[in-house]
């Protein structure tokens, strides 16, 4: 039911002019870049963390990116350590950790802040459009294909649970 409330409120407080294509960020290997790359894909941007208790999740958002990649979704993974020191690591310990432990072969991005001043514009943005600050890794912004943020998930929300499918599969349409 919590979740439930979250989605609802969070739906409706999404400010559909932002547009996160155009804001520039960096690759988990350094190389600057921007989401317009994704452009004309459904995109799902999770702060990620190798140390939290939803970690295990990295294998369930491969197991989307295999699965969607191919209808036109991609899903990016942005390390954070905001949120109880919880990805202590480099960018390449991340990397390893990930495709060590999880496979991981979804886009990786270098480490973001989100909170504070020293905020990730990417985040800002997202925060913006969906109405207030991320509260713990692996929080999930689902974008549509122009970059517009359709909806927000909190980190309990599994990557394979039936609400974050329905949407997924609405914004594909």
């Amino acid at each position: 039911m919590k979740t439930l409330l979250f989605l609802l409120m969070t739906s409706l407080a999404i400010a559909a002019e932002t547009n996160v294509q155009n804001i520039a960020i960096k690759d988990i290997d350094g190389k600057d870049t921007t989401l317009k790359a994704y452009a004309g894909k459904v995109l799902l941007i999770v702060n990620v963390a190798s140390e939290c208790g939803y970690t295990p999740q990295y294998a369930g958002l491969e197991a989307l990116y295999e699965k969607m990649s191919g209808k036109g979704l991609a899903v990016l993974g942005f390390p954070c350590n905001d949120f109880g020191g919880q990805e202590p690591g480099s960018e390449l310990q991340i990397k390893t950790f990930c495709t060590e432990n999880y496979k991981v072969t979804f886009p990786m991005f270098a480490k973001v802040a989100i909170k504070g001043g020293g905020k990730h514009p990417l985040y800002a943005a997202l925060q913006s459009a969906a109405g207030g600050d991320v509260g713990w890794n692996f929080e999930k912004f689902l974008v549509s294909k122009e970059g517009k943020v359709l909806q927000r998930f909190g980190s309990d929300v599994a990557p394979d649970s039936p609400e974050l499918m329905a949407a997924i599969d609405a914004a594909l349409k």
